[in-house]
């Protein structure tokens, strides 16, 4: 069975920095696309950034585009998600997905694999 667990989360003073990770543990997804979202409670979830298996494309959210950076590590199956500069209004539960096939990678319905989630606070 493949799971994707995230880490990395935690307690941050607004302006400071976190770095997530997301490792694959079951199979290798190495040569899946793979994603972040950020889901706050009694909100729907949201695309933070994405990155193709090979790196080639790279995009984000508009809220976060030049705060973030996105990488990954295909020979240890995993990518990561550095956060900068980090706001009150970045504080959420953040996911890390992945596919192999993803038409539209700001949908989260064109994903198959999840993590479990780790919580950011960003206090102001």
């Amino acid at each position: 069975q493949v799971q994707l667990l995230e880490s990395g989360g935690g307690l941050v003073q607004a302006g400071g920095s976190l770095r997530l990770s997301c490792t694959t543990s079951g199979r290798s997804l190495s040569t899946y696309h793979k994603a972040w979202f950020r889901q706050v409670p009694g909100k729907d979830l949201e695309f933070v950034a994405f990155m193709t298996w090979k790196g080639g494309n790279i995009y984000y959210a508009d809220s976060v585009k030049g705060r973030f950076t996105i990488s990954r590590d295909n020979a240890r199956d995993t990518v990561y998600l550095q956060m900068n500069s980090l706001k009150s209004e970045d504080t959420a539960v953040y996911f890390c997905a992945a596919d192999n096939i993803v038409p539209t990678y700001y949908r989260k319905d064109e994903y198959t694999y999840w993590g479990q989630g780790t919580k950011v606070t960003v206090s102001s």
